[in-house]
């Protein structure tokens, strides 16, 4: 039977980051230094559901800028931000919005889904996180990367780590002084000491690396 999580634990609030964060360094005292030198951070939550996965897979492999033009272009196309007025879009109507092919068949295969009910986003926030990743893997088209990133950003789940994340994984090797960059396998099972608040250990790791990047010009 699955394990639900309580919805008092979603990342949903600065309360809520702050009682994750107090919890993440009494459970590895290693990580303290690493808060200190990142000092604070915030959340940066985005609306759930259709829309926000749009967002997410728009954003996947160009630059800042790009997906924000293109998201503009997106958002004002009449349909785009429920499933299942999307799902009844032409391809046509996204015509000049500057969207992949592969990016448009992944919209399409999540619209379907959800306006389906064969993804049922409201319950995506209350899953363990490992479960949460399979049911958003499973819909052609999105991997690990992004259901995790939409599982932390969209659904304030608690409890996921981006282990793929090229700047995660170079905090953590800075931040752990260890000897090289750990592999996404490996920094998976680094993570597994900061359960049940990866989603928090991520946030810090990501501000640790800005600030490494701004301080001591370590790039990706």
């Amino acid at each position: 039977m699955t394990t639900r999580l309580p919805l008092e634990d979603r990342l949903d609030s600065v309360e809520t980051l702050g009682r994750h964060l107090e919890r993440l360094l009494l459970l590895d005292p290693r990580l303290a230094p690493v808060a200190e030198a990142a000092g604070s951070f915030s959340l940066r939550i985005n609306p759930p559901g259709f829309a926000g996965m749009a967002k997410i897979i728009i954003g996947q492999q160009v630059s800042v800028a790009s997906a924000r033009a293109i998201w503009s272009r997106f958002e004002l196309v009449p349909g785009t931000l429920e499933a299942a007025s999307y799902a009844a879009l032409e391809d046509a109507a996204l015509e000049g919005v500057g969207l992949s092919g592969f990016k448009k068949r992944t919209l399409r295969v999540v619209a379907e889904a959800a306006a389906s009910g064969a993804l049922d986003f409201e319950a995506l926030a209350t899953l363990p996180a490992e479960e949460a990743v399979a049911e958003l893997t499973r819909h052609k088209g999105i991997g690990p990367w992004t259901a995790e990133v939409y599982l932390m950003f969209c659904a304030a789940h608690p409890d996921v780590f981006p282990a793929g994340d090229l700047a995660l994984q170079k905090a953590v090797m800075h931040g752990l002084v260890l000897a090289e960059r750990p592999s996404a396998r490996q920094l998976v099972e680094i993570a597994q000491d900061w359960a049940p608040h990866r989603a928090t250990a991520a946030l810090l790791f990501w501000r640790y690396f800005a600030v490494l990047r701004d301080r001591e010009g370590i790039a990706l």
